[in-house]
């Protein structure tokens, strides 16, 4: 028995947030957005639209797609790094309520963007091992509640969204999930953090004072350590599962910069139009990114049944991940 993936879906919310709107916000311009991110315009959620608000929409569609049942989904992984609550309950326990799902196993993981491959990998190991038949992931962020639209270098970056998908099992190996790499380096946290409002700098007048709560990044650091990390990732689980760059259908990589995207593309010989690009209208969606775009090239008619996907990703933490999977949805 392989573990396959049955159905993606996502949730784009319907505020367009564009580079021009942003030159009215902060000191900075379209021409320098795109040209050292390739983003154009990215969607933020309504001050009323929480993280399990998007989840619950991507779920949905992915397990109609799926054709199966809401009562037939055993275990609802959530990959978030913007949860509705900071310690409890789980996003994906509020999603479970939102499906009318009881019972299912629900938790909630960290990985920032990351996060999407690493519920791939923990559901590829459940459905493997005959734990559960129907596992939920689920990539959501509103990466809005924590970005400081005073700060030009991360406010042009980030996007809201979400994106789901249901992996079942299969007998079928040519429409399985081939083999998931996940990764981490706590070496380089500080790359990419939020400093509060956890344990080491709880909520405070002070913290809220020095925006602690939002996200901080050191820009140049990460696009460098992404695309020598990405590259090797991947060159790795070609290699393990003796595949080439040449076999794979759509290169499907974490939509944070057009720059890290294409540099990654060209030293995996690569062609731009095997590459899956959305970063240009959702910008880094975090753990929603990849989900997203493979929903995004699903609606359009680009992936079908039966192509091989190489999904690639990196986030804070460090983490990084990659995967090779069959789509095996209709």
């Amino acid at each position: 028995m392989f573990a396959s993936l049955k159905s993606i879906g996502a949730y784009i919310p319907s505020k367009k947030l564009t580079n021009s709107d942003l030159e009215k916000m902060v000191d900075t311009s379209d021409e320098w957005i795109v040209q050292r991110t390739g983003i154009k315009s990215r969607y933020l959620a309504r001050d009323d639209e929480y993280t399990s608000d998007m989840a619950y929409e991507a779920a949905k569609v992915a397990i109609d797609r799926a054709g199966i049942s809401r009562d037939e989904v055993d275990a609802i992984i959530c990959a978030t790094i913007t949860p509705d609550y900071f310690c409890m309950p789980s996003t994906a326990c509020v999603v479970a309520d939102k499906l009318g799902i009881k019972g299912a196993m629900a938790f909630d993981i960290s990985a920032a963007c990351s996060g999407f491959v690493y519920a791939l990998n923990i559901a590829k190991s459940m459905i493997e091992s005959g734990m559960r038949k129907h596992v939920l992931i689920i990539g959501a962020e509103k990466m809005s509640s924590i970005v400081d639209y005073n700060d030009r270098t991360t406010c042009v970056l980030f996007g809201d969204g979400a994106g789901a998908a249901i992996i079942g099992a299969t007998d079928d190996k040519s429409r399985s999930i081939l083999d998931v790499k996940s990764s981490s380096d706590g070496e380089y946290q500080d790359f990419l953090v939020t400093e509060a409002c956890g344990s080491r700098n709880p909520c405070s007048k002070d913290v809220l004072k020095n925006g602690l709560q939002y996200l901080k990044m050191k820009g140049n650091e990460t696009f460098k350590l992404a695309v020598n990390t990405l590259t090797q990732d991947v060159f790795e689980i070609l290699k393990n599962n003796d595949i080439k760059s040449e076999d794979i259908d759509w290169f499907v990589p974490h939509q944070a910069n057009y720059r890290i995207i294409s540099a990654v593309a060209k030293k995996l010989g690569m062609s731009e139009d095997r590459v899956v690009l959305t970063v240009e209208k959702y910008g880094n969606t975090s753990a929603a990114s990849i989900p997203m775009a493979l929903n995004n090239w699903y609606e359009d008619g680009k992936i079908k049944n039966g192509d091989l996907l190489l999904l690639d990703t990196f986030g804070g933490g460090l983490t990084w991940g990659s995967a090779l999977l069959y789509f095996n949805g209709d």
